[in-house]
């Protein structure tokens, strides 16, 4: 990157998905009708008339940059395969609290080895998992507590 050049990223992303803000906020019906006919979207005309430009803004991203897919895309990619997770792993999965993998019922117990191989089969046990995140601020964390 030489001086007054724009990085590459900031080149082909960044100033498109800019212009496209500027012309939608500007309500620049020419040049929003030619972004939307060069990526080949189709908008309704509800979303188009809108009083909100952030609905028409939300219309024409949603079909552009589906930020579903993209997630689902990099959850898949970057996410270990559960085929791969290792038998402490599972325990600590299973176990709540203090509790230890030895404590729980030999039902429990059994099911570790349905968790790990990930069968699909009509006989195979369904095993549900819930977790539960919390908003915490940064500063609660145990990790900035002086010691």
């Amino acid at each position: 990157q030489s001086k007054g050049k724009k990085p590459l990223f900031v080149q082909l992303v960044l100033d498109n998905i800019w212009s496209l803000y500027e012309a939608v906020m500007k309500r620049d019906k020419e040049k929003i009708e030619k972004i939307v006919t060069s990526l080949g979207l189709k908008i309704g005309p509800r979303e188009s008339r809108h009083a909100d430009p952030k609905v028409h803004l939300n219309a024409i991203c949603s079909q552009w940059l589906p930020i579903s897919d993209a997630v689902l895309s990099m959850v898949c990619s970057k996410l270990p395969s559960p085929l791969d997770i290792t038998a402490e792993r599972v325990e600590k999965l299973m176990c709540v609290g203090a509790r230890t993998f030895d404590s729980l019922p030999p039902e429990t117990q059994e099911l570790k080895s349905a968790f790990m191989k990930c069968s699909s089969e009509g006989t195979a046990p369904v095993i549900v998992f819930v977790s539960k995140m919390f908003a915490v601020d940064e500063k609660a964390l145990p990790h900035n507590k002086p010691r």
